[in-house]
């Protein structure tokens, strides 16, 4: 265990300004409170965190409404298009005040991660995610989760003010005087260490790691491949919950339909959005896959082997190299090729008759002959042979609900009141995508990872009362 001593110096009273637990989105927050003067703690409990969260295994999606970079690429947006986006995606399940909050800051926190902390954002125009109605997802040049998270750990290994406690555990929050005092600290000996603080920022993800807690609130997810943090167990739904703090949207979570089994490297949906199909083991489409991948995910694990294939073909395949994951997938050897139809059913050891009638109907959908049974429209062109396919697993990336949170991050009671000096961001707090998987847009996790704890900052930072 080691304690990273980034200069700082605590204050007179011993207590450092904010402990940031968790070290991925929380990072953003600890830079953001580093830079406006507070001295700040970072408590992780993986050593190997910089592969290991959910950050880093992200594709460094984040939504940004009425950017310059949406400006320049002509582009029109902005934050009421933004929530009406959100809304519409979730039925209207989704918290307001926090989608409110999330949408409107959404530019700004864009904006600071490139002006702020020499971030190389760039929009990503080159694709359509399901749910928003313009372009506004923006990203790093890799379109990875490490390359975002290793700057934010640089930065923040670099700033005076921020020491890093890893590997240790966050294990509870002690009040006095109504208000967060003390951060507890658990290192793998079991040996604890208290931290003196004036807020706490919980930044450890939500409970995707807890297969109890998925079996329970949900179970249509429960029996696919866990793709996250193995130490998203929950701990702030725990912590939280003892200082009284009110929880919402446990059955929420973001799955993912495009998991390269075998690999276990994400695939990514912008083979689908290009005009790729996935097929069941029987070869046949099930449903309209421009829909969302979350959704998708619980879809694909209802079907006969809970697997199936992305089939697409070299013209969607070029486009997707911009990837790192699909990349990485490529490089594993998971994408497999043929000439026709039937080479490809024989590759894949599908029904033959049945994948060519498939990939037969998809193209004549994509030429505008035919509607899809299934509502699929917009299709970006069809499919050609040569084929390639690559076979998928349903996956639980994290989950989406979690402490109750206003529009500054301040963990709130059933009453509605705050719980004085605590925050949440990312995976530990509510999230903005309503109920279940459908509600997830690119970004729900991001946005609330990075924008949740920037907020977080902002609050500490002016000495908003808790």
């Amino acid at each position: 265990m080691t304690r990273e001593q980034g200069g700082a110096e605590a204050p007179e009273e011993g207590a450092v300004d904010l402990v940031v637990a968790g070290a991925g989105g929380g990072l953003a927050g600890a830079l953001r409170a580093a830079e406006a003067g507070l001295d700040v703690v970072v408590v992780e409990a993986d050593e190997a965190f910089r592969r290991g969260n959910n950050t880093s295994m992200s594709t460094a999606m984040i939504p940004g409404a009425g950017t310059r970079w949406q400006r320049a690429a002509g582009v029109d947006d902005s934050a009421e298009s933004f929530l009406s986006d959100v809304l519409a995606k979730t039925h209207g399940e989704a918290d307001l005040t926090l989608a409110t909050a999330l949408t409107g800051f959404s530019a700004e926190l864009v904006t600071w991660l490139a002006d702020g902390l020499g971030l190389p954002m760039e929009l990503a125009t080159d694709i359509s995610y399901p749910g928003h109605s313009v372009t506004r997802c923006h990203t790093v040049p890799s379109r990875t989760g490490a390359e975002l998270l290793d700057h934010l750990v640089a930065r923040t290994r670099r700033h005076p003010r921020v020491d890093f406690l890893t590997p240790a555990r966050l294990v509870e929050a002690r009040t006095g005087d109504g208000r967060v005092r003390a951060a507890v600290a658990q290192y793998p000996d079991g040996t604890r260490e208290e931290i003196p603080t004036r807020a706490l920022l919980l930044a450890t993800n939500g409970y995707g790691a807890d297969a109890d807690a998925v079996r329970r609130l949900m179970p249509e997810i429960a029996g696919a491949v866990y793709h996250g943090g193995e130490h998203s167990r929950g701990d702030a739904l725990r912590i939280g919950r003892a200082l009284g703090a009110a929880t919402g949207y446990l059955d929420a979570y973001q799955g993912h339909a495009a998991l390269a089994r075998g690999a276990g490297t994400l695939v990514g949906w912008a083979t689908i959005m290009h005009g790729g199909v996935l097929v069941n083991a029987e070869g046949r489409r099930f449903g309209d896959e421009t829909v969302g991948y979350s959704e998708y995910a619980a879809m694909l694990a209802a079907q006969p082997g809970a697997t199936g294939w992305i089939v697409f073909d070299e013209r969607v395949h070029e486009l997707c190299l911009a990837f790192g994951d699909f990349r990485d997938t490529v490089e594993q050897g998971a994408v497999v090729g043929a000439d026709d139809a039937d080479g490809l059913a024989a590759r894949c050891g599908l029904p033959a008759d049945r994948l060519a009638d498939t990939l037969a109907e998809a193209a004549r959908h994509a030429e505008g002959a035919t509607a899809d049974a299934f509502g699929r429209g917009g299709w970006e062109a069809p499919l050609r042979p040569p084929y390639r396919a690559v076979r998928v697993e349903p996956a639980l990336f994290h989950t989406q609900g979690g402490l109750a949170v206003d529009g500054g991050a301040r963990v709130l009671r059933e009453d509605g009141s705050p719980v004085a000096g605590l925050y949440a961001s990312g995976g530990a707090a509510i999230g903005i995508s309503g109920h279940g998987a459908g509600g997830y847009l690119a970004g729900n996790g991001l946005l609330p990872a990075l924008g949740l704890a920037v907020l977080a900052a902002d609050q500490c930072r002016d000495g908003v009362p808790a």
